[in-house]
């Protein structure tokens, strides 16, 4: 990480100066990155004049006295409090009372490294994405102490070296390791429930949400010491929020050395050999006849524009209760949180089928759907063969509430506005952070207003009362929006 900081800085125009406590190390990358300048230069991606002048930027150096000179240094040593409280206090010997400390930590609260400085006011937070040179994103973020003038200076600076920076305030997690734990946690609750299986659910949240990674795959790269860590150190931070519980399916992981691809094993199976679990989509179904359309949701024009291109024939109906669309017994609803069993009951519908939330009904190659244990079979077959019928490929999930796509959606946008309501950031930079960050195909909260609030309001509520935990609660800048009739981006 610290060398892709490096490299960055050094593209940008300014000499850097590496410095590690190991010896050698400094002088190793600099060749590194003067190799990688080499490599863009021959891919046409800098010319060899600027590849040669930032590769001549750089300077490795082997002790602290160095950096006398620097106007700004980026600490990007272990995650550890300690160490990084005594780097800075060696400096502050060292440097000049106008440098400024940049932090790359991602989990280690700004507030409580700069305590131990005599002046906290220059230090902030410049947590850059790895791979730094690629990832747009870096969060600018301002601890208890931290001048205005200091954090102003980093996200100019950052956005100089062709970065889009976002400002937040010094919470365990910043933006996007707190935003992104309902990505993990809601998946990992379904599979623990029996809802699904991790191949299936990360072909629904690729195909279905657009997410570029599923989220078993995810931690499976990240690695499950890592993730399992962030997620036990912002559940740690938040003094036990159940909305942060760690997972014992992932515990066992760790515990089993199973840590995804770095050692062979996860989620999946990467030994040599090993073979890749398919999906699971539902058999194929006859075309249905008699194919009623309701509404004017996303899903039912989609399905009707889907099925019109493939010449399958629907006519409309005049249902006003939200269904989707009736075939062949079964009524169709998008979940609301839901199990489809509760909803049947309360409704009245036996033969009730729920679809899943899809980042583009229009586009998606997959759906996820449920239906109540009461559904007569060929009821179900026929709401599948239906969806089918339109293109889709079609995932039967145990009868779980909101489904896979929806309560994730729904979780992490309600993260995300209890981030902005509790003053961590404003909606567009959690927006942005979560889409440049870990590359969510929309923001969460642009998601929810194109989703509907007064919807995604009635998926947390509905898993709130379905689980009775307090992990499911409503963040109050949703109620209050709700409330008001606007959406959040306004």
């Amino acid at each position: 990480m610290g060398a892709g900081i490096a490299q960055v800085a050094a593209a940008a125009g300014h000499p850097v100066k590496l410095l590690d406590n190991r010896p050698g190390a400094a002088a190793k990358a600099v060749e590194g990155i003067q190799a990688q300048f080499a490599r863009l230069a021959e891919k046409g991606r800098m010319s060899p004049d600027a590849a040669q002048a930032a590769s001549a930027r750089l300077i490795a150096v082997e002790q602290l006295g160095d950096l006398a000179d620097a106007a700004l240094v980026v600490e990007a040593i272990v995650e550890n409090l300690q160490a990084k409280q005594t780097l800075y206090k060696n400096l502050e010997a060292i440097v000049g009372v106008d440098c400024v400390f940049g932090t790359n930590t991602s989990s280690i609260s700004v507030t409580a490294i700069g305590a131990a400085l005599q002046h906290p006011e220059r230090l902030a937070g410049l947590h850059f994405f790895n791979p730094a040179p690629l990832m747009a994103l870096v969060e600018i973020v301002s601890g208890l102490a931290t001048d205005k003038a200091v954090a102003d200076t980093l996200f100019a600076t950052a956005a100089a070296w062709g970065k889009t920076p976002v400002h937040a305030k010094s919470t365990p997690g910043f933006i996007v390791n707190r935003v992104a734990r309902p990505y993990y946690a809601e998946a990992l609750r379904i599979v623990g429930e029996g809802g699904a299986d991790c191949a299936t659910l990360d072909a629904v949240m690729r195909e279905a949400g657009g997410f570029r990674m599923g989220p078993f795959e995810l931690m499976d790269m990240i690695g499950h010491d890592v993730n399992f860590a962030v997620t036990r150190s912002v559940w740690s931070a938040f003094y036990n929020d159940p909305r942060f519980t760690p997972s014992l399916i992932q515990q066992e992981l760790v515990d089993a050395g199973f840590h995804g691809r770095k050692t062979g094993r996860g989620f999946y199976d990467y030994r040599e050999g090993a073979e890749r679990p398919e999906p699971k989509s539902a058999v194929a179904q006859s075309v249905p006849e008699n194919i009623v359309l309701h509404g004017d949701s996303a899903v039912a024009q989609a399905i009707a524009d889907r099925l019109y291109e493939r010449n399958v024939a629907y006519t409309w109906g005049e249902a006003t209760d939200g269904r989707v669309a009736e075939v062949g017994g079964a009524v169709v609803f998008i979940t609301d949180g839901r199990t489809a069993t509760r909803r049947a009951v309360e409704e009245g519908i036996d033969n009730l089928v729920l679809i899943d939330l899809a980042l583009d009904y229009a586009k998606a190659t997959r759906l996820a759907v449920g239906a109540a244990i009461n559904c007569y079979a060929p009821a179900v077959g026929a709401a599948i063969g239906l969806l089918q019928a339109a293109g889709f490929a079609v995932s039967r999930l145990g009868d779980i509430p909101g489904l896979a796509v929806m309560r994730t959606v729904a979780m992490l946008a309600n993260e995300a506005a209890d981030a902005v309501n509790q003053g961590v950031c404003d909606a567009a930079a959690a927006d942005s952070a979560m889409r440049l960050g870990v590359n969510y195909p929309r923001g969460p909260l642009a998601w929810a207003d194109a989703a509907g609030l007064p919807l995604i309001n009635r998926v947390l509520a509905n898993l709130a009362s379905h689980y009775g935990e307090d992990r499911y609660r409503v963040s109050p800048l949703i109620q209050q929006h709700v409330l008001a009739g606007k959406n959040i981006h306004v």
